[in-house]
């Protein structure tokens, strides 16, 4: 179980490093993939604010589980999951269809929920 625990953080921390690398370099696209098209002539400014962040949690989650373990880790996958928790609201309230929302975001915070727990059995 341990190594499925550490692998399945590793996978989310790296994944959310790359969605937020992603809204960095290919904003656009990054947006549509998200399931709220960005206007195009919209502020880019909050679609770099997301890709700062998603960047950011996904370093500070390497971070713990490099440096201060899987308990540490697991408390941050706990805390963490209301991003996509939020995700799946915001997509649902501002036009994105179901599919995204749930197949998407809420899945992703199950699978850091699903994280959490098998990094607080380690």
């Amino acid at each position: 179980m341990t190594v499925t625990a550490y692998t399945l953080a590793v996978v989310l921390d790296l994944l959310v490093l790359f969605i937020g690398a992603r809204f960095l370099f290919q904003p656009q696209a990054a947006a549509a993939g998200y399931g709220v098209p960005a206007k195009p002539d919209g502020d880019a400014a909050y679609l770099t604010i997301k890709g700062l962040r998603d960047a950011a949690l996904g370093v500070i989650g390497l971070a713990l589980l490099a440096f201060a373990g899987a308990r540490a880790e697991a408390w941050f996958m706990l805390m963490v999951a209301i991003v996509p928790l939020g995700d799946t609201l915001i997509v649902l309230r501002h036009g994105g269809t179901k599919a995204v929302a749930y197949g998407i975001h809420f899945a992703t915070a199950v699978a850091v929920l699903v994280s959490a727990g098998l990094l607080f059995a380690v």
